[in-house]
């Protein structure tokens, strides 16, 4: 099948290859047009002009996006939409909101065009092992392009339509929700383990989890590979970012007023794991120190 990717990053690099190696044709562009040229090496059709992408496709085509969610996604879309013909296809595979999503939808349906967003979860490992999809918008747009995904999928049900506008990255967000309360527990535990008196393992406990316990699974083997190569995470900083998903979730639990505490606290421990010194610590220590007497650090 015919297909173009436009965003060769991390994710859309990896995609493009996997449907290679599928047997479909896939057209490429990049904003930085190398990218584009070493998946040409490979077998790709890279393209230099994004207008370009358009006409190297036969009609129904279809157009999969893998760009940074805002602004960027939408200049894209923005600028493709007046090539398309009515029944063409574009595809959102990145982190967008939602509520772009339902916008776009109807937006891009007036003139005819179909839309698709696909929750994409896969990371690095994609290649290799497939990626799971959760894909949301017309029916008939998903049927389309059903070899693209079963292609792109792992074996079994790795990918699914869940409805409307919206839905895709709706169940996505979701999704990264719940892995940012699972990678909490796993990093609280181990942070335990590592303060204990014993010289623990933790590579060797990690492993030992995933055999047959019932914390076990593919974050617990990636944390027991980060660990073997890196015993005392001495390379590493204890910052973390978040990409926005772990925010809209928890924003979305709030709307419907669904309880979140694991993941909400989560959240915000992401927050704390960017500051060095907080004034609320400060407060704390100080409130400590006027009604207990407990001593407090100076400040060098």
């Amino acid at each position: 099948m015919d297909v173009a990717m436009v965003g060769l990053g991390r994710m859309g690099g990896n995609m493009a290859r996997r449907l290679l190696r599928g047997g479909h044709r896939v057209v490429v562009w990049n904003r930085t047009f190398a990218k584009a040229e070493e998946l040409g090496a490979e077998g790709a059709e890279p393209v230099r002009e994004l207008a370009d992408v358009v006409a190297a496709l036969a009609p129904p085509r279809v157009i999969w996006l893998m760009l940074p969610h805002g602004e960027t996604t939408q200049v894209a879309i923005d600028e493709l939409a007046p090539h398309l013909a009515e029944g063409d296809v574009l595809v959102d595979g990145g982190n967008s909101p939602f509520q772009d999503d339902v916008r776009r939808g109807a937006e891009l349906a007036g003139r005819g065009i179909r839309y698709l967003d696909a929750g994409t979860s896969g990371g690095v490992w994609g290649l290799e092992v497939g990626y799971c999809l959760m894909v949301g918008g017309e029916r008939s747009a998903f049927d389309l392009v059903t070899p693209l995904l079963a292609t792109l999928a792992p074996p079994g049900h790795g990918y699914e339509h869940t409805g409307g506008h919206g839905s895709g990255h709706f169940v996505k967000m979701v999704h990264n929700g719940i892995e940012y309360g699972m990678m909490q527990a796993y990093a609280e535990g181990l942070e335990l383990l590592e303060a204990t008196e014993w010289d623990l393992d933790l590579a060797s406990i990690a492993d030992l989890w995933n055999q047959g316990s019932v914390v076990r699974s593919w974050l617990l083997e990636l944390a027991a590979d980060a660990l073997r190569k890196d015993p005392g995470l001495e390379h590493i900083s204890g910052y973390v970012e978040d990409t926005g998903e772990g925010r809209w979730t928890v924003e979305q639990a709030i709307a419907h007023s669904v309880p979140m505490p694991a993941i909400s606290a989560a959240l915000f421990a992401r927050f704390r794991s960017r500051q060095e010194d907080t004034f609320s610590g400060k407060v704390l220590a100080a409130l400590r120190n006027e009604f207990g007497g407990h001593a407090v650090r100076e400040k060098e």
